[in-house]
C-alpha cells in the first residue's frame, strides 16, 4: 500500500505506532472518512427505491426533527436500521457496498487506512465502534483490516436473512464505553474520535486521539489535553 507523503500525516502515523498499541478502537463517520456516512447511506437508499414508500414517508420528516434536536442521538441511529425491517439483509449488504464504493471511498483518510494497516501488521487487535448500521460499517473497515466480527455498530437482529425490528445495540455516547467493557473485555491502548458522541470511548482508552474533531469534541480535547489530528483531506 501506499504510504502518505504528508509530513504531518507521517509523524501522527509514527506517533501512534509508537505507543506500540495491543488493542485500538476506532469510530468511522468523521474518523476513518470525511462525512456521515450512515446519513448519506439513508438518502441513497431512499433516491433507489430500496426503502418502502409508507416507510420513507415517515422516516423523512423524522430525520429533519432529529436535525432540529427534536430526536435524539441514539433514537435516530437506532431506527435508521430498524427501518429495514423486511428487507432481505443480502439485499441491503450489497446496496451497503455500492454505496460505499461510490460514495464514501474518495473521502477516506489516506492516513487513517495507513495507520490501521501498520497497526495490523504489527498485531494491533483492531475494533470499530460505531452509531452508523453495521452494513456500511463492515463493508467500510474491510479497507482498514478491521474485520467483520470486530465491528461493533448499529444493528438488528436478523431472521431467516430478514432484517427485523429488534435492535441488538446502538453504539453511540456512553454506550460505546458500555459496549466496549462487555465484548472487548481487555484494556484499550488506543482509541479515536471525532465527535463528543465518541468521548466516553476516548476516556476509556490509555491513549485517546480526537481526529478531525467537530467543535464539541474539539472543545473537550483543549480541556482534557487530548491530542488533536486534523487530516490533509477534509470532505463535506
Amino acid at each position: 500500500m501506499q504510504k502518505v507523503s504528508s509530513g504531518k500525516a507521517s509523524a501522527f502515523v509514527k506517533s501512534v505506532l509508537g505507543l506500540k498499541p495491543r488493542v485500538a478502537v476506532f469510530d468511522c463517520d468523521g474518523t476513518l472518512w470525511s462525512g456521515d456516512a450512515g446519513a448519506d447511506f439513508f438518502y441513497w437508499e431512499i433516491e433507489r427505491g430500496l426503502i418502502p414508500a409508507d416507510v420513507v414517508e415517515w422516516a423523512l420528516p423524522r430525520y429533519d426533527a432529529y436535525k432540529r434536536g427534536e430526536v435524539d442521538e441514539e433514537t435516530m441511529c437506532g431506527e435508521m436500521v430498524t427501518i429495514h425491517k423486511g428487507i432481505a439483509e443480502a439485499e441491503v449488504r450489497k446496496a451497503a457496498a455500492e454505496f460505499f464504493t461510490a460514495v464514501v471511498s474518495p473521502r477516506i483518510f489516506p492516513e487513517m487506512r495507513e495507520l490501521t494497516h501498520c497497526l495490523a501488521e504489527a498485531h494491533c487487535e483492531l475494533w470499530a465502534v460505531s452509531s452508523t448500521n453495521n452494513w456500511v460499517v463492515s463493508e467500510g473497515v474491510r479497507r482498514f483490516n478491521i474485520p467483520p466480527d470486530r465491528v461493533l455498530a448499529a444493528s438488528v437482529a436478523c431472521e431467516g436473512g430478514i432484517a427485523s425490528d429488534r435492535l441488538v445495540r446502538v453504539p453511540t455516547g456512553p454506550k460505546k464505553a458500555s459496549v466496549i467493557r462487555e465484548l472487548i473485555k481487555r484494556p484499550v491502548d488506543a482509541a479515536f474520535g471525532n465527535s463528543v458522541h465518541d468521548a466516553a470511548m476516548l476516556e476509556v482508552a490509555r491513549n485517546p486521539f480526537v481526529v478531525n474533531p467537530n467543535p464539541d469534541l474539539a472543545e473537550m480535547a483543549e480541556q482534557k489535553g487530548w491530542p488533536v489530528y486534523r487530516p490533509d483531506l477534509t470532505v463535506g
